[in-house]
């Protein structure tokens, strides 16, 4: 079966997840705090690995990172303009 997107990265919203989190002046740790009060578990260390591109993000991890941080679903996809 074909990937979805090509190369070694395991997601496409790493980036953006870094550059919203540090807009923010969050830590890694603050985003996994403020996910699990939404009930989304993601440790301090799968946020370095999404970030990296290293790790897989459910469609719950998306949606929760996307109401944490407080933008539309799509803002998370790099190259969107949003």
């Amino acid at each position: 079966m074909a990937r979805i997107i090509d190369g070694q990265d395991m997601n496409m919203i790493g980036g953006r997840v870094r550059a919203l989190r540090l807009e923010r002046g969050w830590s890694q740790q603050t985003l996994s705090d403020r996910l699990e009060v939404l009930a989304i578990y993601i440790c301090r260390g799968s946020i370095s690995r999404i970030e990296d591109k290293r790790r897989t993000v459910t469609d719950i991890e998306l949606y929760g990172l996307s109401q944490v941080l407080g933008v539309p679903i799509e803002s998370l996809f790099e190259g969107t303009g949003k």
